[in-house]
């Protein structure tokens, strides 16, 4: 297959969602899991955003003139996250996956980005095959975890909706726990309405860019990890990644009636520091 590599354009949106909703649709029945995306309608909506948003670079894939494929980088901090990587599902096997994460990993090299993450599907040997190929090291097991936030949870926290005046406060703390910031991230959630962050004994022990798919969360301690939690309105796609060492937070989830929908892999190339609290990473890193 000969392809050609662009950068995408907002028109895109609609043929890339569609290749992204059925990738992950074929991949998923493979292995008997849950889909990602529900349809392509809500596909093209993530991919629309992502076209539109100036922190991502959306790449397409093109063969004869038609879209087969195409990846993202989130870059609006020193960390870069990768995904989602799709290619259509008639078109596998053909170099289109690799040529489109090798570009995406030449462009951060250029960039001089401090590291590279992704999280990937346990189930899924074929990726996990390319991405250590590629250079990537295994980070961290994931558990995606889907159900309805736990009622009536007795906590010495406050939760509230975060504020302009917090976004220091989210900084420094995602140093100290993972030695670097995402504020760009913690912009955008707040402009979007969704962050939120705990407050215990007068100052701010965690915050989150939304229990979910697409958000982060960063606490320091599984006190205030379990209170966003459980404060969430619920979990917006098929859930939210939860590290599974973290059998105190695990363990409380499953108590709490939340189930463990499939196994995932945080992975990284570059700067990579083990966490000093508590944390859920989003389905970009």
């Amino acid at each position: 297959m000969s392809l050609q590599l662009r950068p995408g354009r907002p028109e895109d949106a609609s043929e890339c969602g569609r290749i992204c909703y059925e990738a992950f649709a074929t991949i998923s029945a493979e292995h008997n899991f849950p889909r990602d995306f529900p349809d392509a309608e809500v596909a093209t909506g993530m991919m629309g955003m992502l076209l539109a948003n100036e922190g991502y670079h959306v790449v397409v894939a093109e063969s004869d003139g038609r879209i087969v494929g195409s990846n993202g980088v989130d870059e609006r901090g020193i960390i870069a996250g990768i995904g989602p990587i799709t290619v259509d599902p008639r078109q596998q096997n053909a170099g289109a996956g690799r040529a489109l994460m090798q570009y995406v990993l030449d462009r951060e090299r250029r960039r001089e980005a401090a590291g590279v993450r992704l999280v990937q599907a346990a189930y899924h040997n074929r990726s996990l095959s390319l991405y250590t190929k590629l250079g990537f090291d295994t980070r961290e097991p994931l558990s995606c975890i889907q159900g309805d936030p736990p009622a009536n949870v007795t906590t010495t926290c406050q939760v509230r909706p975060g504020a302009d005046v917090d976004i220091v406060a989210c900084a420094e703390l995602c140093l100290r726990v993972h030695g670097h910031e995402r504020t760009g991230e913690v912009r955008d959630a707040l402009a979007m309405g969704m962050l939120m962050v705990v407050e215990r004994e007068g100052r701010i022990g965690g915050y989150t860019t939304g229990v979910g798919f697409l958000g982060h969360t960063v606490a320091e301690t599984n006190t205030e990890l379990k209170a966003l939690i459980a404060a969430a309105p619920g979990y917006w796609g098929p859930g939210f990644l939860l590290p599974t060492r973290n059998s105190e937070v695990l363990r409380w989830c499953l108590q709490h009636g939340l189930r463990v929908v499939q196994p995932m892999t945080l992975m990284s190339i570059g700067l990579y520091n083990e966490p000093r609290g508590a944390w859920l990473p989003s389905i970009g890193y």
